[in-house]
């Protein structure tokens, strides 16, 4: 009789859900709303083990921790995920009032550049004084990455038809023309 081997169960975590919890993920936050399954500090070590996640979801969280906070929780999703497991975060466009308003967001805000910071070659030939040890929270991470910006299309939104030379204009010169950076970060 041939003996079953299972595999390890992936875990997906949708990282401060507060009451609206992604479908198929484990909903994670520092508070106990309806559909929060883990109450949890991202601040402090998780509670998951090395290699055990498949893929995060964190919309509108990063933004509410300082910098440092931000590093340490780069180095957990790097910790828990496997390898080619991806984070994907959301977070207010620095140049749209939304990342100011909210007097919970902390500084600075998260920027395209930020994510440079998450990749080990990057770090070594640009910034190689960002792995220094900020009582061992200095970046440990490495990830692959890329950004998407997201502009209001809705009907009435001043994106509706045009170009995307306009756009792009737009992008590089006018205030909250951009309304959330998204990024998608890969582990290597």
């Amino acid at each position: 009789m041939n003996a079953v081997v299972s595999e390890k169960q992936l875990l997906k975590l949708d990282l401060g859900c507060g009451p609206n919890k992604k479908v198929g993920f484990l909903g994670v936050d520092s508070r106990k709303f309806d559909n929060v399954d883990v109450v949890c500090d991202l601040t402090a070590e998780w509670p998951w083990e090395d290699d055990s996640v498949e893929e995060i979801h964190m919309s509108h969280v990063l933004e509410h921790f300082t910098a440092h906070e931000r590093v340490h929780i780069a180095n957990e999703m790097h910790r828990v995920l496997i390898k080619g497991g991806k984070a994907t975060i959301v977070t207010p466009h620095w140049a749209n009032h939304r990342a100011f308003g909210d007097p919970t967001h902390q500084w600075p805000p998260v920027s395209e550049m930020w994510y440079c910071y998450l990749q080990l070659g990057w770090r070594k030939s640009q910034a190689p004084h960002t792995d220094i040890d900020w009582n061992s929270n200095g970046f440990k991470c490495d990830f692959d990455w890329q950004t998407v910006h997201t502009f209001d299309t809705t009907q009435n939104g001043k994106f509706v038809g045009r170009n995307s030379e306009y756009i792009g204009f737009a992008l590089a010169n006018y205030r909250d023309s951009v309304v959330d950076l998204q990024a998608v970060i890969t582990k290597r």
